[in-house]
């Protein structure tokens, strides 16, 4: 009786941390407003991204361990391979003891940059494997590209990759594609777990007194680690991509997936440098936010820009109806990529013009 009556309080102390410390505050006011989504209908090319994405890996995900990890992460590379690299130059870098890569267009600018975080749930991902977007933003924006490859899990704590990017974006305000040089115009943008980072680096360059960005791009988002999103749960059936994970999360109680979180990031879920949505969103850069009303993370993007606007910060939200996770890594075969990437370098050139009217507004 004495050892169960224990394993009762066990469960009831567990259960009171993850319920009071590592779950957060309930933010689902910041479910609505709603915004309509830029494109209703698929297009017909949708249809071979969806079979590309039911392909991904195919042999690696018959593997296990980490036999299965390097598999997939040979194959996300891989995708970087159908970048179209034509008026573009791709050149290594090490910033600040962080491998990289600089990805310029002819008659871009080497003064105003933007630092590109990879998406891959925070185990896959590179320079390489996001080549088809950062080649495309360099194009389409004129912005010379840092793309970099930040510490992946698990090999490392998720910390170290959230270091990994601080110490980029220093780097970054003063060095160029030739060598160091002040930067002019500045953009971070990430995708997925990039996107995460993104919004979480915002934050952080506030509060360290660092010179804020121009302007934010995140696709896709995380904003939320401690899965609180209502669409985890109604979007998990329609999201090819993010889908077949949700309804595995979706049948564990909560309180084991944020204990789960907690040991697998070794960090409390809440804290706002995992779970951007959960910090101060106030005094933020210009921030936009795309995602498919599709996906298991439309929610987190809501939430973002929702509770972002009611805090003072200029953030937008712009939808698709129906897209894969990130469709924007299909680049030109897609034609709702090539919609969000006008639309990305749209947002870009609006941040240009608001440095213009107002240039005391930012500090070097």
């Amino acid at each position: 009786m004495f050892w169960l009556l224990c394993l009762v309080a066990l469960i009831a102390l567990l259960w009171a941390i993850a319920r009071f410390r590592l779950q957060g505050e309930d933010l689902s006011s910041y479910d609505v407003p709603r915004y309509d989504p830029v494109r209703r209908v698929p297009s017909p090319e949708h249809a071979a991204v969806l079979e590309k994405v039911r392909q991904f890996g195919a042999d690696a995900q018959r593997q296990r361990g980490r036999l299965r990890l390097h598999g997939l992460r040979a194959a996300m590379d891989a995708l970087g391979d159908a970048a179209d690299l034509d008026g573009i130059s791709v050149t290594p870098v090490t910033a600040d003891a962080i491998p990289a890569e600089w990805i310029t267009a002819a008659g871009g600018s080497a003064d105003e940059r933007l630092l590109y975080l990879h998406g891959g749930a925070f185990t896959l991902g590179s320079a390489r494997s996001h080549r088809v977007l950062t080649t495309e933003i360099a194009r389409r924006t004129g912005l010379a590209v840092l793309a970099i490859d930040y510490r992946l899990m698990p090999e490392h704590p998720r910390s170290a990759g959230i270091d990994d990017c601080r110490r980029a974006y220093r780097w970054l305000l003063a060095n160029g594609p030739a060598g160091p040089a002040p930067v002019r115009r500045l953009f971070v943008a990430g995708d997925s777990a990039g996107g995460n980072l993104t919004l979480m680096l915002i934050a952080w360059a506030r509060d360290a007194g660092l010179r804020p960005p121009d302007g934010a791009i995140a696709l896709s988002p995380l904003t939320d680690s401690t899965l609180a999103s209502p669409s985890l749960s109604y979007n998990e059936h329609q999201d090819p991509m993010l889908g077949p994970m949700a309804r595995l999360l979706n049948r564990v109680p909560r309180p084991l997936l944020l204990w789960f979180a907690l040991l697998q990031s070794r960090r409390n879920p809440s804290d706002p440098e995992l779970s951007p949505l959960r910090g101060d969103l106030s005094h933020l850069p210009p921030v936009l936010v795309q995602a498919s009303e599709a996906e298991i993370l439309i929610d987190d993007a809501r939430r973002y820009v929702n509770r972002a606007r009611a805090q003072g910060s200029p953030a937008e939200l712009e939808t698709w109806h129906g897209m894969v996770h990130v469709w924007q890594i299909f680049g030109r075969e897609l034609p709702e990529a090539d919609e969000a990437l006008a639309r990305l370098a749209a947002f870009v050139e609006r941040c240009r013009q608001l440095r213009e009217t107002a240039p005391r507004a930012r500090t070097a």
